[in-house]
């Protein structure tokens, strides 16, 4: 993948992550992909398990936003450097994190790792 290919896809799966849409966010997601974050250390397996993660994650926090800060190439998908703005009672809190991402031959993720301090979420009660 270049560059540009994953920017591109980052502009497109980023904006799925706001506004309550598990439906749509999932449709970046292969069957048999894998999801992990700090919340998640063990794994999610496949887009059932994924999806009832995702619709949880984004009702708790439908207003957040994520933007691309850079994205490197590797030689199945793609390390995303991101932004996510996440609002809070004093406006909103930033942080900043990595994924790593994978596709398979279909453009749909099979490998989707989050990586994240997520201490400023824990003080705003949402980890």
């Amino acid at each position: 993948m270049t560059e540009k290919e994953a920017s591109q896809f980052c502009d497109q799966w980023l904006p799925a992550w706001t506004g309550n849409q598990a439906q749509k966010l999932i449709q970046f997601y292969a069957d048999n992909a894998i999801y992990r974050d700090p919340a998640k250390p063990q794994y999610l397996k496949g887009r059932e398990e994924i999806f009832d993660y995702f619709e949880r994650l984004l009702n708790r926090n439908p207003n957040w936003k994520w933007t691309r800060q850079e994205v490197f190439p590797t030689p199945k998908g793609f390390t995303l450097k991101w932004l996510a703005e996440i609002p809070s009672s004093d406006g909103f809190v930033q942080i900043e994190g990595l994924d790593i991402v994978e596709f398979n031959n279909q453009n749909k993720i099979v490998r989707n790792e989050v990586y994240f301090d997520p201490s400023p979420l824990a003080r705003l009660g949402r980890s």
